[in-house]
C-alpha cells in the first residue's frame, strides 16, 4: 500500500511524517516484544516513511534547476521509478509532489494561508515565496490536483492550522490504518484572497 502525504510547503508535513515514523517504529518494538497482533502497525507489515525532496537531492532527481524560484526541478519519471523500487509493504511518501505519484491514499495536510506564509517565512523563505504558498494554499492547489489524480474516495484533507503536530500525526495514523473517513473541500481558505 502506498500513502502519498502532501500539501503546499510549510503546511508540516516532514514533521508529521517523521512523528508518524517515530511511532510505527515503537509499535513495530511493542508488537514484537510480546507478539501480538492488536491491529497496529503489524496489520501494515515493513512500513517506510520516504521524504521525497531528500530521495530528489541525494538521488540528482531532477532535471534544472529553477534560478528564479532557486528550487530544482524535479523529475517525475525518475522518482516515479524510484518509488516503484521500494519494497515496503505500506510506503508513506512525503513532498508536496506526492500526490503526482501512484498512491492507494492521499493525505493532504492544509494550513490558513497567513500561519502558513509566517511558517515558510521562519524557515527562511522569501517574502515572495511565502506569498505565492500562501495563495497556493487559499485557492486549494494541491488539493485539487489530489483529487483530479486520485478521486474524492481517496483523499484524506488534514486541517494543521493552530494543532499540534502530534495530534495531527494521530489523525495521519486513522489515515494509514484505514480508519478514518476520506475527505476533501471541507477545508476552505478562500477568504484569505479577499
Amino acid at each position: 500500500m502506498r500513502i502519498a502525504v502532501t500539501g503546499t510547503p510549510g503546511t508540516g508535513k516532514t514533521t508529521v511524517t517523521e512523528l508518524l515514523a517515530d511511532r510505527l517504529a515503537g509499535e513495530a518494538e511493542i508488537d514484537s516484544e510480546d507478539g501480538t497482533e492488536d491491529g497496529g502497525v503489524s496489520d501494515l507489515g515493513e512500513v517506510e516513511v520516504v521524504h521525497l525532496n531528500d530521495v530528489l537531492a541525494e538521488e540528482g532527481l531532477y532535471t534544472e534547476v529553477d534560478p528564479d524560484r532557486e528550487s530544482k526541478v524535479a523529475d517525475l519519471d525518475g522518482l516515479s521509478e524510484w518509488l516503484d523500487d521500494r519494497d515496503a509493504d505500506t510506503l508513506v511518501v512525503d513532498s508536496h509532489l506526492a500526490h503526482h505519484f501512484d498512491a492507494d491514499r492521499v493525505a493532504v495536510l492544509r494550513c490558513a494561508p497567513d500561519d502558513l506564509a509566517d511558517r515558510l517565512r521562519e524557515r527562511g523563505e522569501t517574502e515572495g515565496k511565502a506569498a505565492e504558498n500562501a495563495e497556493s494554499e487559499a485557492l486549494d492547489v494541491i488539493l485539487s490536483e489530489a483529487v483530479d489524480q486520485h478521486g474524492l474516495e481517496s483523499v484524506y484533507e488534514i486541517d494543521t492550522t493552530d494543532r499540534e503536530p502530534a495530534a495531527v500525526a494521530d489523525e495521519l495514523a486513522a489515515v494509514v490504518a484505514g480508519e478514518r473517513e476520506p475527505s476533501a473541500g471541507e477545508v476552505d481558505f478562500m477568504g484569505y484572497l479577499t
